[in-house]
């Protein structure tokens, strides 16, 4: 692979890095678009920093292939202004969604200034955003969010209609977009199949029948179980970074060994001595800890690739270093690679796996990777 212009420098003074393969990507949203009628549009959620793969990046690329008529988004999706505007600094001019709900209400102008679509979660929401819109002389866009079940934000469906005919008849407001989120595709059909049915409910005001009104539900985990609810667009995150199965992961965390040592039967590790060694043993310190996004709870429990090979972490993961067992692993010296995600030789661990280690799940285990972490870009 050939590391972009805008890769960080490989020469790493600290040695950890993540690597996040863009040729990926593009055959990613290839393998979604056919999963999808040609007339749904994609929104790709780029919040916590694109999942920790670097949201300004991922964005530029998603607009590149867009504008060489690739399979791409037509839409970002993002937590916050702060996100937004990060991604309009780095030049990307593709609409972009913030997702959730704004407060305080008086940000809706700084959206505005940075061409962001807020989303409104109440008829309180709707009244601030027309204000925010008279005041300045423009009509504001902005997406309906309801909640059918997730129980997080939104208008309930009983209480849609009358947001709905305020912003049909707002001067300073206009709804261009109505959605709902799914608490539980990828597990529960009967459930996600109520969710559906009150969001349809609400789709049945005659204020959303003009045709201009983006319509949409659907994650990764409904599109890929076929929910039936893909309307007209999905928002997708995990399935273009390669979390689900069928899809190609993007990213990689790599480390080096910075230390080896000999360690004596009986002899421990690490805080609260929670390892001892059971024999005469040949341990590594890699450069990766619980400051870099290796989770605490991978302590004693987690594995990594070195040389190809399977070994244990053991004892409790440091802030800026963990230890490994590297007895049976003869090749390995001070400087030799650790993979924590991704492959190595013939085995690989995925982010799944790596998340399993400490009981949790592929989204928070990508996420937790922090910024210091260098990201090296590939294509």
């Amino acid at each position: 692979m050939t590391p972009l212009s805008f890769s960080v420098s490989p020469r790493l003074f600290r040695p950890i890095w993540a690597e996040v393969n863009l040729s990926n990507l593009k055959e990613n949203f290839k393998s979604l678009r056919e999963k999808l009628s040609p007339r749904v549009k994609i929104l790709f959620v780029v919040k916590a920093n694109g999942y920790g793969h670097g949201a300004k990046t991922l964005a530029r690329e998603a607009q590149r292939l867009k504008l060489e008529g690739h399979s791409s988004a037509d839409f970002l999706g993002v937590s916050s202004i702060e996100e937004g505007a990060a991604i309009r600094r780095a030049g990307v001019k593709t609409p972009v969604l913030i997702l959730g709900s704004l407060y305080p209400f008086d940000s809706f102008l700084e959206a505005a200034r940075l061409n962001l679509i807020p989303t409104v979660s109440s008829l309180e929401g709707a009244r601030r955003l027309s204000e925010a819109g008279l005041k300045i002389k423009r009509r504001l866009s902005a997406h309906l969010k309801i909640d059918t079940g997730m129980g997080r934000v939104g208008v309930s469906p009983q209480n849609a209609a009358e947001v709905v005919e305020f912003l049909s008849e707002s001067r300073g407001a206009m709804l261009s977009g109505i959605y709902t989120h799914f608490s539980s595709a990828e597990s529960d059909p009967v459930y996600t199949r109520l969710q559906i049915e009150r969001f349809n409910g609400v789709l049945k005001n005659k204020g959303l029948k003009n045709g201009k009104i983006l319509i949409h539900a659907s994650n990764s985990a409904a599109i890929l179980n076929r929910r039936g609810a893909d309307y007209d667009m999905v928002r997708v995150g995990g399935a273009l970074y390669g979390l689900w199965p069928g899809f190609k992961p993007l990213l990689s965390l790599k480390a080096r060994i910075v230390f080896i040592k000999r360690l004596k039967k009986g002899a421990s590790v690490s805080y609260g001595r929670t390892f001892r060694a059971r024999r005469l043993s040949k341990i590594a310190t890699v450069c990766a800890g619980y400051g870099d996004g290796v989770l605490r709870a991978e302590s004693n429990k987690g594995e990594v690739l070195v040389a190809g090979k399977r070994c244990k972490i053991i004892g409790t993961v440091t802030m800026d270093m963990l230890m490994i067992d590297v007895t049976d692993i003869p090749q390995a010296r001070v400087g030799s690679e650790v993979v924590l995600i991704g492959k190595q030789g013939q085995d690989e661990i995925s982010a799944a796996e790596a998340a399993g280690f400490s009981n949790t799940i592929s989204y928070e285990a990508v996420c937790a990777i922090s910024q210091r972490v260098p990201r090296v870009y590939q294509r």
